[in-house]
Formats: C-alpha cells, sequence, structure tokens
C-alpha cells in the first residue's frame, strides 16, 4: 500500500499560504459553499488538495467581475479547473458578464468625452470667474 499517493488534507492556514488567499476569504467562499472542507477531529477545517486550485478558480472569477451568488451557480466544471474559460456550460454567462462589462465601458467612455469638452471648455474660456453681486439699498429699488 503506497501512503505517498493519498494527500493528506489541508487545513486553512495552508491552503491560505499556498493560495496567497486570507483566512477570512477561505472561510467566507466555504460559507458559500464553494469548497469542500471537513472538520477533523479537533475542530480545525481539512480541505483537500483540490481546494488549491478550486481558490485560485475562484479569485479569477472574483476578477472577471463575478460575485460569490453567481460563482456558486456555476456548474462543477467551471469551479474545479483553474483557468477554465472555456466551460461549455458558462459560455452563456460569460457571454451576459461580457455584454455587462461593454456596457460600462461605453458608459465610462460618455463620461469621459463630457469631461473631456468640459475641460476643454475651461481651458478656452479661461478660468471661472464667479459673478459678484451688489445689492442694493431701499432707494435704489
Amino acid at each position: 500500500m503506497d501512503k505517498s499517493s493519498a494527500k493528506p488534507p489541508l487545513r486553512i492556514g495552508r491552503l491560505s499560504r499556498e493560495t496567497g488567499v486570507s483566512i477570512r476569504s477561505i472561510r467566507h467562499y466555504d460559507a458559500h459553499g464553494l469548497l469542500n472542507s471537513s472538520r477533523s477531529e479537533n475542530g480545525y477545517r481539512a480541505f483537500s488538495v483540490i481546494a488549491i486550485t478550486q481558490v485560485k478558480q475562484i479569485q479569477r472569477l472574483i476578477g472577471s467581475g463575478f460575485n460569490l451568488d453567481e460563482i456558486s451557480t456555476f456548474p462543477e466544471c467551471m469551479k474545479l479547473k483553474e483557468g477554465a474559460a472555456f466551460c461549455p456550460q458558462t459560455i452563456a454567462i460569460q457571454r451576459e458578464r461580457l455584454a455587462k462589462i461593454e456596457g460600462r465601458i461605453a458608459d465610462l467612455q460618455a463620461i469621459r468625452k463630457e469631461l473631456l469638452g468640459s475641460i476643454q471648455a475651461s481651458e478656452l474660456n479661461g478660468p471661472f470667474q464667479a459673478l459678484s453681486v451688489t445689492r442694493g439699498t431701499k432707494a435704489e429699488v
């Protein structure tokens, strides 16, 4: 019997070090059902080695603009394989995310255009001068 082929479970601190993700975030992912953990006899969370890949994939998906609730609805092929960009079941989800991002880009470009126009108008007209208003006396009214 080869004991070297069986990988011992990871404790949360080691999973954090291996992935560069905080313990707090790992607990949060676990609470959302994105990771499978068990409890050891002493009560510590124990994760399989695949959790390293899962945490890295979760981070990548978050970086792509997905939130944990959205990620929790993804099929296993998307959550279990790091870099799973072409999981057939998620193409529609990825296209929706892309459309939202492109919409945000269009909104930002419109804001940029407006701001550039404002800056150019300010530069052409010089600095803003507040109008001085003098109040008249009763005799002038």
